[in-house]
């Protein structure tokens, strides 16, 4: 039986961030992946923004992971020479009665640690874009977008630098824990019993899946799993904007943004579709209900421009109409294994807050 001193299952933006972690500190560490490629999942299918830090709940990890891995993450891409850029974000008011929400957020913003965050009257907003609508607007100069590719990928070349192995086409078949470790039963070419020190179970939308399969882990620490799916549209044509533009939170999600990738190509979305199983299929009718949603800050989007573009699903751990969850990090002190720690629920801020989540990991074991 092969026997190693950490696991990883996952080889997402969070898998290999906690890897490159433990291995950075002089730990021997193997990523398995059920894929054939890294970072398929959630990783690979969101909107690509490094965010502030604003809607999240005070000392929740959300915000404090947010906030601490936002710093990190453009220091990193600097370093690196990570395609980023920290263009910046308007959430937009556009009517009267969604001014008490842009203070809220404001408010929220500041009391996680959100250091710049600027109220715009209607005027100084649309000086800046001309092609918007809004009675207001908050200006959060330090959201920006990443090639989330090229990060999984310099992560990657960061971990095996230090040491780590990658095993790809490698599922977690099942498990169990005895006195001296955790052995995994894992498929593939071929398929081998690893036994291993500790077991970070990054698995994300399998997190569950692959924390039912090991023996000896009482279900009950489980939480549910619920698969909100967004879908996104791409504009046909240059986008008028600089900025990321965001109306103000809506039941379920944020509403219908603006983003921009690193060519400066706008696209819509995400909306939310509540969904049984993983198909990423875009249904171009889907898009006809945008369109409103859109013009409420762009008037002047033209019929027909959108088109489907992909989508993306988020393992949320709260039922359709319910709050939103934190992140939910179980450790032995929680379920009782020693040297399991299993990560549940990580969706959106995960990509910004990759490498403090990692940090705190590495620190935690």
């Amino acid at each position: 039986m092969e026997q190693v001193d950490c696991i990883v299952i996952g080889a997402g933006v969070i898998g290999l961030a906690v890897a490159r972690a433990l291995a950075g500190r002089g730990r021997e560490t193997i990523v398995l992946e059920k894929e054939r490629k890294t970072g398929t999942g959630t990783s690979s299918r969101n909107s690509e923004v490094i965010h502030a830090g604003i809607y999240y709940p005070a000392e929740s990890r959300k915000a404090q992971w947010c906030v601490r891995g936002r710093h990190l993450l453009y220091e990193y891409c600097a370093r690196r020479g990570i395609p980023h850029r920290r263009c910046g974000k308007y959430i937009v008011a556009t009517s009267s009665a969604q001014l008490d929400v842009l203070e809220h957020l404001r408010g929220s913003g500041r009391a996680n640690g959100v250091e710049r965050l600027d109220m715009l009257g209607a005027g100084q907003a649309i000086r800046c874009e001309p092609a918007l609508h809004c009675v207001a607007a908050l200006h959060s100069p330090d959201t920006g977008i990443v090639d989330s590719h090229a990060l999984m990928l310099s992560l990657q070349g960061d971990f095996e630098a230090a040491g780590g192995m990658l095993a790809l086409g490698s599922p977690v078949l099942e498990g169990h824990c005895d006195a001296d470790g955790i052995v995994l039963h894992v498929g593939g070419e071929p398929p081998m019993d690893i036994r291993a020190n500790l077991v970070v179970n990054a698995a994300g939308l399998h997190a569950q899946e692959t924390a039912s399969r090991l023996r000896g882990l009482a279900p009950s620490t489980i939480p549910p799993l619920y698969f909100a799916k967004g879908n996104y549209y791409g504009l046909t044509g240059r986008s008028p904007f600089t900025r990321l533009i965001y109306p103000v939170p809506e039941p379920g999600g944020l509403g219908v943004h603006l983003t921009l990738d690193l060519g400066g190509q706008a696209r819509f979305g995400p909306d939310v579709e509540w969904v049984d199983s993983l198909d990423y299929r875009v249904d171009p009718r889907r898009a006809d209900a945008f369109y409103a949603s859109i013009r409420r800050y762009w008037p002047a989007l033209p019929d027909g421009a959108l088109h489907p573009a992909y989508s993306g699903i988020r393992p949320k751990l709260g039922k359709p109409g319910s709050d939103a969850a934190d992140f939910v990090v179980q450790g032995p002190a929680e379920h009782g294994i020693p040297g399991l720690i299993n990560l549940y629920g990580i969706e959106s801020p995960g990509l910004t807050a990759s490498l403090a989540i990692a940090e705190a990991i590495a620190e935690m074991v």
